[in-house]
């Protein structure tokens, strides 16, 4: 399955979840229950996965946590904020660079209108 086969799945399983719960909970209950609808849509999802970070001869064991990791491919990072602002795009395509994927999926849940809540970003690698 390609990354775009699997943004796509994941997008239907936001829509289906912003659908029930709506807009105003916490990021921790997106995580969970957005795993859950991409697990049911037969994909395989990590969630907050640890991405080791190497630079010169130091190695940081938990440099950060990706929300979801699908098939181990895509990248998700949830947020249920007023609006995205530059530096969260900025932070999903240093993990995406960090961890040579090409694609990840910015998804805030805090809008009215979730296809007004994701952003695709890519890795030009």
């Amino acid at each position: 399955m390609t990354e775009n086969e699997i943004a796509t799945k994941v997008v239907d399983a936001a829509y289906h979840v912003h659908a029930r719960l709506g807009a105003g909970l916490l990021e921790s209950v997106y995580q969970e229950v957005l795993a859950l609808e991409i697990r049911r849509r037969g994909l395989g999802c990590e969630a907050q996965v640890r991405i080791p970070v190497d630079y010169d001869e130091l190695h940081f064991v938990l440099a950060f946590r990706a929300d979801l990791v699908v098939e181990n491919l895509v990248i998700i990072e949830i947020k249920s904020v007023e609006e995205l602002k530059p530096i969260h795009t900025k932070q999903l395509a240093t993990y995406l660079r960090l961890t040579q994927k090409r694609l990840g999926l910015l998804i805030n849940f805090n809008v009215t209108m979730i296809q007004n809540g994701i952003k695709r970003v890519a890795n030009g690698m």
